[in-house]
């Protein structure tokens, strides 16, 4: 049966990586962003599909959710990749900044994580994985609207794990400890390669349920913890 993967937050990353290996998979790729233009090449080369959808609002993710169930079906596996954030110093940062990066970066991790429980749960399977980061486990300064935004996120992912994995859907986070290359040049393996983060993330996917994973870290083997 052809599997329907969702990546939402989708850019020319992470979730190029993801969509080229999904197709591989030969799943059915649905791309979510909020400028789709961007995508094109990326779709020309996959054969996947766009929406437009702010993840932030919550009609926006009803629509982007009730969309692809029409035309692909519910589905199988969703990846949260949106993020968002703004530096400065506590004293100086812009607070309407901050609050639209804790918006993005967990709660609209909230909002799609909704929409797809309750279009898996109806099915009795699937996976949501979110997309974590060194600010999940460690905050460095001048940076809490991140730190917030992907500690929330993670503290969702707990929670969702404990709720959802009893009723069949897989819960992940990825935290990527580390910065990101592009495919195939990782700085002399200073950064991640995305492509061996897209295999960690079709491995977690993949993992049969007396065995899974609910966090796992990725970072460069000469990265300090």
């Amino acid at each position: 049966m052809t599997e329907t993967a969702l990546i939402v937050g989708a850019g020319s990353g992470l979730s190029a990586s993801l969509a080229r290996l999904f197709t591989r998979e030969k799943m059915r790729v649905a791309l979510a962003a909020r400028d789709t233009d961007k995508l094109a090449p990326l779709l020309a080369e996959t054969g996947a599909r766009a929406w437009p959808c702010d993840a932030s609002l919550p009609d926006s993710v009803t629509a982007l959710f009730a969309a692809i169930e029409a035309e692909l079906g519910a589905p199988d596996l969703v990846v949260y990749n949106a993020s968002a954030r703004v530096r400065g110093a506590i004293t100086e940062i812009d607070a309407p900044g901050v609050l639209r990066a804790l918006t993005v970066s967990c709660y609209g991790g909230f909002l799609v994580a909704q929409a797809a429980a309750r279009a898996m749960l109806t099915r009795g399977s699937g996976t949501i994985l979110f997309t974590g980061a060194s600010a999940s486990v460690k905050g460095y300064p001048r940076s809490a609207s991140f730190a917030m935004g992907k500690f929330g996120l993670r503290g969702l992912a707990q929670s969702l794990a404990r709720e959802l994995q009893p009723q069949n859907i897989h819960i992940g986070h990825v935290v990527i400890d580390g910065g990101i290359g592009r495919a195939g040049d990782t700085n002399g393996d200073r950064m991640l390669d995305p492509d061996a983060i897209a295999l960690a993330y079709l491995q977690l996917h993949r993992q049969q349920r007396s065995a899974w994973a609910s966090e796992i870290e990725l970072r460069p083997w000469v990265e300090n913890f």
